[in-house]
């Protein structure tokens, strides 16, 4: 009975011998890299990688290209005479590597651009890949954690065509065809920094496009055009809910519109344009002059960034529509107000808060409407995008594209960025 308990200890759950203590000591030795250490713990350090599951690694760092990445920056890093432990860790740290790279995307947009509140996929990585291993079947796990849906697949078969015609073309490549290849790897990485499963109902505005797509339950229930922060005030990615309705808004102006855009002006300016001090600051009167214009949509956010109605709707003829401070500007504001009150079961209200004192001319008070439920907005900047089932390059207003090419290691490209112009005071 004795030995019978000696030989019970001396096995995992699994019935997998205990590593010798030798073995241990060179696999701590070999995992200095944290992720990569805890990995071991959690399978009581014991190596991982046999000869299929390493080719499996293999082939499926092979296939990197297809999600805009080198294989040759992803594959393991072993050197020659390294011991099975070192071998085995130096695998472990590369499929890590590589998972996080699909999973999460290689780049920390938190880094790359701030502010930055989009959530982004929290995967057990070191769980999947111990659970990969067990069953035997790496590569495919690592393949399902890419974003699966038709936009990045699209993406991704531009990408590896462009690839094809650059490396056909023997080093003569046309410059315009190796830009399109960049962008189209810096927006496979920009997907994969998103949650897998968005909010079936949402508001996603593309910053880059400067275009706002409403879904409704999965569907999209309305798109519309909108007008967003120009080059030097741009709309930052944010993830920030609409939680009311507020119409015949007030607009507090910030203190920097103030000093630079309105003070200047004058107080007859001012005057023209419904203004007014009120404790210090000035704000503006509701009504259609107002740079809010009739309705403001109202988010959760420390940054005073929002979607409204403007009265410049001159804006939304425009190809080009970056031209606000920061804010977004949405196209057919009340139209869009009142399909939001509609689906929410507040239209009545809404309704009631839109309309003014008739025995009083051009009478405007501000009414607020709050939403049974916060809608989740998404303000998301892409340079490449699927339309109508077609591939959209655009240029990169932001010049944020090379922020991204310098984390995936690509080289910098050309700036097609939007031009800075003459824009009016609004938000």
């Amino acid at each position: 009975m004795a030995a019978l308990a000696v030989l019970a200890g001396c096995a995992n759950q699994q019935g997998q011998a205990e590593p010798a203590g030798d073995a241990v000591a060179e696999l701590r030795a070999a995992a200095a890299d944290p992720g990569v250490a805890r990995f071991y713990a959690a399978r009581g350090w014991r190596t991982a990688w046999s000869d299929e599951s390493a080719a499996a690694l293999d082939a499926a760092i092979g296939q990197a290209e297809q999600h805009g990445l080198d294989p040759a920056g992803l594959r393991p890093r072993i050197a020659a005479g390294a011991s099975p432990a070192e071998r085995d860790a130096a695998r472990t740290k590369a499929a890590l590597a590589y998972a996080e790279a699909l999973a999460r995307g290689r780049a920390d947009p938190a880094r790359l651009h701030r502010p930055y509140t989009i959530p982004r996929p929290e995967p057990d990585l070191i769980a999947g890949l111990n659970g990969a291993l067990d069953g035997g079947d790496p590569g495919a796990w690592l393949s399902g954690l890419a974003p699966q849906d038709d936009e990045y697949r699209l993406l991704s078969q531009a990408y590896v065509e462009a690839r094809r015609r650059i490396a056909g073309a023997q080093g003569a490549a046309p410059a315009a065809l190796v830009a399109n290849a960049r962008t189209l790897a810096i927006n496979l990485e920009r997907r994969r920094w998103l949650e897998r499963t968005p909010p079936a109902t949402r508001i996603d505005v593309n910053t880059g496009a400067a275009t706002l797509t409403y879904w409704r339950d999965g569907r999209v229930a309305d798109a519309r055009r909108v007008v967003v922060g120009e080059p030097g005030n741009e709309t930052p990615g944010l993830a920030s809910p609409l939680y009311r309705l507020v119409a015949n808004p007030t607009w507090t102006v910030p203190r920097s519109i103030e000093e630079e855009e309105i003070v200047p002006k004058g107080e007859a300016y001012m005057a023209r344009n419904d203004m007014e001090r009120r404790d210090g600051r000035i704000v503006q009167a509701p009504g259609p002059r107002n740079s809010l214009g009739l309705v403001k949509f109202d988010m959760q956010n420390e940054h005073a960034i929002y979607l409204h109605d403007t009265p410049a709707k001159a804006l939304f003829g425009q190809d080009e529509r970056h031209a606000s401070h920061g804010c977004v500007r949405v196209q057919d504001a009340l139209g869009f107000a009142r399909l939001i009150a509609t689906h929410e079961g507040v239209l009545e209200e809404w309704e009631r808060a839109r309309a003014k004192d008739d025995d009083e001319e051009e009478q405007y008070e501000e009414a607020f409407v709050a939403l049974p439920r916060p809608i989740p907005v998404r303000l998301l900047y892409y340079t490449a995008w699927i339309e109508n089932g077609r591939v959209v390059i655009a240029p990169d207003p932001y010049g944020w594209d090379d922020e991204v090419a310098r984390a995936l290691g690509l080289p910098a490209g050309p700036r097609r960025a939007a031009q800075r112009r003459e824009r009016d005071m609004g938000p």
